[in-house]
């Protein structure tokens, strides 16, 4: 006990958030270490090679034949997702917008080099020892980040960049090696990730937040909210990823009936999310309105749940089904769970991300799980549950209900590696050398960013002629607008006013500021002002 209450001392001293020499050192000797181990690893694969042609012409097939043809639209849908779906979608926040777009590119940069590597080793390491990369890679490698950026979620504007470097480091590694456990030992499917990306991620955040849970959160509660267009910006990020997530989810799917089915549950999964979530949000809110929140967040869980059994026989109506449970469940979180988390359970959950990605990852993994096991050979066809489930090689005397065992085992795995693996990860980023904000400090990006003076707009010196004017009631408020009291260019309208019968004043509406004293003043209609005369 004495040693734990030394530790969380030693955690909890004044916080220093200068990150001058930190945070190069960490990008440049991280990047660094990027170039030497793809030295000596990384290798372009027969299909990116410049020997594709030889290989081509002994194998008799065309160019179109090349697997880039195939993955290159699913990688260009998936990398839109990482980089603008959630970097948007974490700009919810007032005075954070630049920290939530910046360090999502932060991570995901950083991220997707490191997976390329560890992912390599465990899954495409060839007989010489080196990493053959392909188009195939680089979809895996985006997966592997948006484990990663779930998990920033819940911590968005309470850590350093830093900090976000180290959670990256340790999220990926974790991530490959659950990944190789729950898809090549376990021998799981799970083409989208609902268990793999989302419940590991998800589970990785929210522990990693339970560990650095500030009691005096609520000093920095004036910016943890939104305002109108910093919401709007957050529904940007939502769309692009509604409306990838088919391509998310199918990406590296089987090519044909696999992929195409995998496109068309995870699009019908989402479509009644939204109904759903729209419904719920109005039914629990003053008047039937409907939170912006909810609509930003949950009626994407659809597609977080339809990962596991993406290219399973879901059917049709069980993909609205799936949907309209994900859309529930998701909006009653954010409703009641989220605060009963923070006020009983220490979880501080920025972005909710236990009710977008870790709840519907688990219900996905669920669906998955009896999904195969209820699989049969009149609904797949014997051909099609071998394909579907790769019952081949040491798996080929596998049936559908064992195979059902054995994605709840890999839901476990995601879940044991998340919450395991968030609290180690947690405890190493409580350590007082990273930077991290102060309680009264976060959720702003002058912490980290150069941000821009706010300035007010300039009024042009327009000086008119009001016996002249047309239009009487303009006229009558670039007047008001002139007044040597009010206006910030008072000064240089001196001279104007000076000619003026009773000065500046004679031409203020009497009931036009309500904050003024003097509402007796006189007023002198524009009709029955005479004209200026003289030079000014």
């Amino acid at each position: 006990m004495g040693a734990c209450q030394s530790f969380r001392e030693m955690c909890d001293r004044e916080k220093n958030t200068n990150v001058r020499l930190s945070l190069p050192a960490v990008c440049i000797v991280w990047q660094t270490a990027m170039i030497i181990l793809f030295g000596v690893f990384m290798r372009y694969n027969h299909e990116s090679d410049a020997h594709w042609v030889e290989h081509r012409k002994q194998l008799n097939v065309t160019d179109i034949e090349n697997d880039f043809y195939f993955r290159y639209p699913s990688f260009q849908d998936v990398h839109v997702m990482i980089f603008v779906g959630f970097g948007f979608l974490m700009t919810f926040l007032k005075r954070y917008s630049f920290g939530g777009v910046g360090f999502n590119f932060l991570i995901a940069a950083f991220g997707l080099q490191w997976a390329l590597l560890m992912q390599g080793w465990f899954h495409w390491l060839d007989t010489d020892g080196k990493i053959k990369i392909g188009i195939e890679n680089l979809i895996n490698a985006d997966f592997c980040v948006a484990g990663c950026l779930i998990a920033y979620g819940a911590l968005l504007g309470k850590v350093s960049p830093v900090q976000l470097m180290v959670l990256t480091l340790f999220g990926i590694t974790l991530f490959a090696v659950e990944e190789f456990i729950i898809i090549s030992v376990i021998h799981a499917r799970d083409a989208g990730g609902s268990m793999v990306i989302h419940t590991f991620g998800g589970y990785y955040g929210l522990s990693i937040s339970w560990m650095l849970y500030r009691p005096n959160l609520h000093q920095s509660s004036r910016l943890q909210g939104s305002v109108y267009h910093s919401d709007v910006f957050a529904m940007i990020g939502t769309l692009f990823l509604w409306m990838f997530w088919p391509s998310f989810n199918s990406a590296i799917c089987d090519h044909g009936d696999g992929q195409h089915r995998a496109a068309i549950n995870t699009y019908l999964c989402l479509a009644s999310s939204v109904l759903t979530t729209v419904a719920i949000s109005s039914l629990f809110q003053k008047h039937g309105k409907v939170d912006m929140v909810h609509i930003q967040n949950s009626t994407l869980a659809g597609g977080v749940a339809a990962g596991t059994a993406a290219e399973f026989m879901l059917m049709p109506y069980g993909c609205l089904i799936v949907g309209f449970c994900c859309g529930v469940i998701s909006t009653l979180g954010y409703i009641f769970l989220t605060p009963f988390m923070e006020k009983h359970l220490k979880i501080q959950d920025t972005c909710g991300i236990h009710n977008l990605h870790a709840m519907p990852g688990v219900i996905g993994g669920i669906v998955g799980a009896i999904t195969a096991a209820s699989a049969s050979v009149e609904v797949y066809g014997h051909e099609g549950l071998v394909n579907t489930f790769d019952f081949t090689g040491d798996f080929k005397h596998m049936v559908p209900t064992t195979q059902g065992g054995h994605q709840a085992a890999g839901l476990c795995v995601a879940l044991c590696f998340g919450i395991g693996g968030g609290i180690i990860v947690g405890a190493i980023l409580r350590l007082p050398i990273w930077g991290d904000p102060a309680d009264d400090n976060c959720f702003d990006d002058e912490t980290y960013w150069e941000v821009p003076e706010e300035e007010e707009e300039s009024i042009p010196t327009i000086l008119q002629y009001n016996n002249h004017m047309r239009n009487k009631d303009i006229g009558e408020e670039q007047q008001i607008n002139h007044d040597p009291i009010r206006s910030p260019l008072a000064p240089s309208y001196a001279p104007l006013h000076q000619h003026l019968k009773g000065g500046g004043d004679t031409i203020q509406a009497r009931d036009m500021n309500p904050r003024r004293g003097d509402k007796n003043r006189a007023f002198t209609p524009v009709s029955q002002q005479r004209p200026l005369s003289g030079t000014l």
